[in-house]
Order: structure tokens, then sequence, then C-alpha cells
């Protein structure tokens, strides 16, 4: 092994914000002191009950992708495995989500848009 990943970096124009964002959809820990990063007005962090730690950085010209358009693609996105798809998804909307794609002909995933604009998706498990 030549490497270990440490966290998940989204650029977006609020940290702060964006960190509590997905602290409402995955729980976890806003800015846990952690000798690897420095928190502060440019970068926040998120560690996750999974221990997977997603991080964000300011960027002040951010673009955010618009998906599915290819002009701005989305790059990556993450998936979250929920037991309850329409209890997260009234969560990620009282958390500032945007639903940008509910197909009639599945119950089983729902793309949403973070609010910096990056695409996720709730997947039921």
């Amino acid at each position: 092994m030549a490497a270990e990943l440490q966290c998940v970096v989204l650029d977006c124009p609020d940290p702060l914000l964006l960190a509590g964002f997905y602290r409402s959809v995955v729980g976890g820990t806003v800015n846990r002191p952690d000798p690897r990063w420095s928190v502060d007005e440019e970068w926040a962090t998120l560690h996750t009950p999974s221990g997977l730690v997603l991080a964000f950085q300011r960027v002040a010209d951010h673009r955010p992708p618009h998906w599915p358009d290819p002009d701005r693609p989305q790059q990556f996105h993450l998936d979250f495995g929920v037991p309850d798809l329409d209890r997260a998804h009234e969560q990620a909307l009282a958390g500032g989500a945007t639903l940008l794609d509910a197909r009639p002909d599945t119950d089983d995933w729902r793309v949403y848009a973070d609010p910096a604009g990056h695409p996720f998706c709730l997947v039921r498990h």
C-alpha cells in the first residue's frame, strides 16, 4: 500500500455551513480537534460515526456542478445508504438539500444537491 485515504475534500463557498449540512445527513462531529488539520474560516471537517472524514475547503469563485449537464459535470458524488428513504429525504431537505431527481419508476434512490451544489444520493439499503 502506497497511501491511505485520509478524507474526502469538497470545495465550497462556506465550509462551516456545508460541514453542518453533512452532519445533519450522516451525524458526526464538526471541527473535532485533529492534528492532521487546522480548522478556520477556510477549512472545516466532519468526523463521521463510520470513521470517514469529510473536509470542506473555501473557494471564493466556487462554481457548482449542474447535474446532469456535461458542461459543468459533477466529477464525483457521495452515496449514503439509508434504511428509510422517505425519512432521510425529509431530513435532507430540512437541512438545505435540493431534490434533483426522484424517478417514479424506483423507490431505491434519489439524487440531491447539497447547499453548495454538489450532487449526492440517498440509497435505500
